[in-house]
């Protein structure tokens, strides 16, 4: 199964939602439009009828009626003549009033005005797109359509087209540098999905042929470390601990010595779940990021955040608090397959122009891909492969 299909099947929660409101709104205003239309056929079939039979009672009419020709005199002969061969007459085109009566497609549509661009923008923010970018998005179907008879499948082409628009120029793979070790410093709130995204990750890359290290950073939940672990055995990838409740920015600086020692080509440092409103959280994320700079004044090169599509619009507070206190360079969204809010990507990347990386639809080690623009958009609104 190709990741899109699987993307699309289980992000039933936005693309079943947004495909019913597409429906329920086309439905809505094209339902006069459809009576109006039947209305003017069948007047169309009631003047072309009297017309026909104006002209089949055109020559009983005529005063003067044509002469009846005399009938050929027979002549003998010995067998019957020959019955005339049967002219067919060709079928004609269905072009028109019957062509339009047999030949409709029976699609439901709707012109698009602005009371259908408002119903747009209102189903486009339940989706959890945002306000500012629901209506840009609608702003820019409107452009060239304005008018038009859309159906539904028409305007999720459309939508996919205009989300593809501003998701492309955020989809970018996970940079890798020649650095070693090449430091991923990974953040996120509790629960986002930290733990198995480096479990991921780290696998991936191994199997690319790139030696990683995991440092087991999240000291106060053993739980974590567990989980990392049973990763780490998976991809064959090392993983650092220390004992619970140490300092994880003690451990950072260990785990960079040792990648350095061993030549690793990537250090991925899990950290520990924190809110973004716990200040001293947030304050002890920093001293990782300052201790680590002592091994390496450059590292952290890569400060991935990564967000649990769940949360909504709640990811947009996220990524303004860490970008502060971790410099983030980059995002992956987890957990598009549990939620009806998958439009906040679309949010995040009109809003802060953040790299997208890579996204997570489930548990499996091929659940999480390199984020595809046309794909997540063509998913999110149900449009056609």
């Amino acid at each position: 199964m190709s990741f899109f299909r699987k993307l699309r099947d289980r992000m039933f929660k936005s693309s079943s939602k947004l495909d019913e409101g597409l429906e329920a709104i086309v439905e809505e205003g094209g339902a006069v439009e459809e009576t109006e239309a039947v209305d003017e056929v069948i007047e169309e079939a009631a003047t072309a009828t009297d017309e026909v039979q104006e002209e089949a009672a055109a020559p009983f009419d005529d005063p003067v009626a044509p002469e009846r020709p005399e009938p050929a005199p027979e002549r003998p002969t010995d067998r019957p003549a020959p019955m005339p061969e049967p002219e067919i007459a060709p079928q004609p085109r269905r072009t028109g009033l019957m062509g339009r009566l047999t030949g409709r497609s029976g699609e439901p549509r709707r012109a698009l005005d602005d009371a259908m661009l408002e119903q747009l923008e209102d189903l486009l923010i339940t989706a959890d797109m945002g306000v500012d970018t629901a209506t840009r998005v609608t702003a820019n179907l409107a452009e060239g359509h304005f008018g038009r008879q859309l159906s539904v499948r028409e305007i999720k082409d459309l939508l996919a087209q205009e989300i593809t628009r501003v998701m492309e120029p955020v989809a970018r793979p996970l940079p890798l540098y020649p650095k070693k070790p090449q430091v991923v410093l990974v953040v996120g709130v509790n629960g986002s999905g930290k733990t198995t995204t480096i479990g991921k990750l780290a696998s991936q890359l191994k199997a690319a042929g790139k030696s990683v290290v995991i440092a087991a950073g999240d000291t106060f939940r053993a739980a974590a470390v567990e989980q990392l672990q049973i990763w780490g055995d998976r991809a064959g990838v090392p993983v650092m601990t220390a004992p619970e409740g140490a300092d994880p920015a003690a451990l950072a600086f260990d785990a960079m010595t040792r990648a350095e020692r061993e030549g690793a080509d990537l250090l991925m440092i899990d950290t520990a779940g924190r809110l973004q409103n716990r200040a001293d959280l947030m304050e002890e994320l920093a001293k990782i990021v300052r201790v680590i700079r002592k091994k390496d004044p450059d590292a952290p090169h890569n400060t991935l955040l990564v967000l649990d599509a769940t949360t909504g619009q709640n990811a947009l507070s996220q990524v303004e608090i860490f970008q502060k206190m971790a410099d983030v360079t980059g995002l992956v969204m987890t957990k598009l397959d549990g939620t009806a809010k998958g439009g906040v990507l679309v949010a995040l990347a009109d809003r802060f122009g953040l790299p997208i990386h890579a996204i997570g639809v489930g548990e499996q080690i091929d659940d999480l891909s390199p984020f595809d623009p046309e794909e997540f958009a063509r998913a999110l609104t149900g449009a056609a492969e």
